[in-house]
This record gives structure tokens, C-alpha cells and sequence, in this order.
């Protein structure tokens, strides 16, 4: 049997919902006896995007974070409710029984990650399930994979080393959210937004011009990446760890080095760095 899982990949996600409106599509006024009750049309968000704004002006990031239902092997939500009223499929799929799931709120609070919404309605709590209606009749994936026009939604059976989800986990730059949470999720992430140091640099005597392809690098530790700045004088190091010393040093042929300590509380703008003669 297949063991189902998720990879989503940040860098490709733009942000434009077809995952949340085909999710509202497949289960808004759509009862799916033993899967679901209807999804209510608001205060749902089976496929949440959560958008992530970094940096600061001139220097600003704007990332989307699709969130559905983590489908967790150790999910809180099966001893939250009553015996019964969550379980974990054998392919992996977390179900809230919409029948025996009915009057137990304290569902919903169980989840770490926010993702189970209460249907006053219906009386009962619900969440993402991986379209697993469908997957039973055969669907190769959920609906807000099958729309997402960037590829962004990796779905498929984490056991076949032939799938292509098996294939990005194989890469090992995967990661989950809140990993101390120790859910051990089957949704896993590419791209996840950390911080970033950025920058201008310009040349004292050359202020009109653009200070192309001046060496910058960053130190952390062990650690030593290598950049240089564009057409533009600018330079970015993104994807560092937060609360970390670095160092970073510029160098040019004919130029004084210039270093400077910083640390990643924040993402940081250096701004505009002047190199002398």
C-alpha cells in the first residue's frame, strides 16, 4: 500500500490560491459520507497560503507558505478526540470521522499547526484529508495539486523510489515546519523563508558608477559562502540561520577591505557600503 506525503516547494508558490479555490470547489456544498461534511464557504482554510513578508524597504521579500493538514504519524488530533473520532489511515492519511467526530471541539485545539477549523453547522471538526475520496477512486492526487499551475505541490507515495516526491526527499534539502513540535509530519517543505543580509556597495571615488563584481563574504563559524555584487552594486546572502553571528567582508583589487559583524535577529539591510581607495 501507498504511503501518502506532501512537498512543498516555497521558492515556486506565487502566492496565487488555486490550491485554496480548488479546495473550496471539491468540498463547499459537498457532503462525502466517511471523509467529510461540507466545508463551510468561510472560516476555512483546508489549504491555508500564509504570506511572509521580509526585510525592509528598498530590500523587502514576500513569500507564501501553503499550509494544509500536516497528516502527522504522531498526531496530536487521534488523542485529542474520542476514541475513534480521528484516525490514521495505513497509507498515512489522518480522517476526522465526520459522524463520530460530532460535538468534540477540544479537536480542534489539539492541533499544533492551527489547521483544524470547527463547522458550527455540521457540529463537528474539519480539516484537509488529501482529497482521500478521490485517492480511493483511483485520483493520482488532490485537487489543489492537480491545479497548481507552478508545481509547487509535490504529491505522491513516499515508499516508491520511482515517485517524484521520493525523488526531492532523496535530494535531503527538505524540512518540516515547527520540527519541535515532533509530530513527524508527512508534509515536508523546499525553501522555507529564513533570513537574509543584503547590500549596496559603491566606490568612494566612482559614486556614478555601479560597483560591479566586488567580492563578498560572508563567515559564520566554520561556515564561508562567496558572492559578488551584480550590475547594480547589490549582493544578498538569503537562507541563513536565525541568531547567528556573521561576518562579512568585501573586497576589491585597488580597495580597502571592509568588515563588519552582524547578527540575524532580523533580516538585515547593510544599505549603502562605501569602499575607499
Amino acid at each position: 500500500m501507498a504511503r501518502y506525503g506532501m512537498v512543498i516547494d516555497v521558492e515556486k508558490c506565487t502566492g496565487c490560491y488555486s490550491c485554496f479555490l480548488a479546495c473550496k470547489d471539491e468540498f463547499c456544498g459537498n457532503n462525502y459520507p466517511g471523509y467529510a461534511a461540507s466545508q463551510p464557504a468561510k472560516g476555512h482554510y483546508w489549504m491555508k497560503v500564509v504570506p511572509v513578508e521580509r526585510g525592509t524597504t528598498p530590500k523587502v521579500k514576500l513569500d507564501y507558505i501553503p499550509t494544509p493538514c500536516q497528516q502527522c504519524e504522531n498526531a496530536p488530533c487521534i488523542s485529542g478526540g474520542a476514541p475513534g473520532a480521528v484516525y490514521r489511515r495505513p497509507d498515512g492519511i489522518v480522517i476526522i470521522d465526520p459522524e463520530k467526530a460530532k460535538g468534540d471541539k477540544g479537536i480542534v485545539s489539539s492541533c499544533p499547526y492551527r489547521v483544524i477549523y470547527w463547522n458550527e453547522e455540521e457540529n463537528v471538526a474539519q480539516k484537509c484529508n488529501f482529497c482521500a475520496h478521490l485517492l480511493d477512486k483511483g485520483w493520482k492526487e488532490p485537487r489543489c495539486v492537480e491545479t497548481c499551475p507552478t508545481d509547487a505541490l509535490i504529491f505522491g507515495d513516499l515508499d516508491d523510489p520511482k515517485s517524484e516526491i521520493a525523488k526531492k526527499l532523496k535530494k535531503g534539502n527538505t524540512e518540516t515546519l515547527h520540527p519541535e513540535f515532533a509530530t513527524r509530519p508527512s508534509v515536508c517543505y523546499i525553501g522555507l523563508p529564513k533570513k537574509f543580509i543584503a547590500g549596496e556597495v559603491v566606490f568612494a571615488d566612482k559614486k556614478d558608477e555601479a560597483a560591479t563584481g566586488v567580492k563578498v563574504t560572508l563567515v559564520c563559524g566554520s561556515k564561508k559562502m562567496e558572492t559578488a555584487t551584480d550590475h547594480y552594486g547589490d549582493f544578498e546572502f538569503d537562507g541563513l540561520d536565525s541568531n547567528k553571528e556573521y561576518k562579512v567582508r568585501l573586497e576589491y583589487a585597488g580597495y580597502k577591505t571592509q568588515e563588519m559583524q552582524v547578527k540575524t535577529l532580523k533580516d538585515i539591510n547593510l544599505g549603502e557600503i562605501v569602499l575607499a581607495r
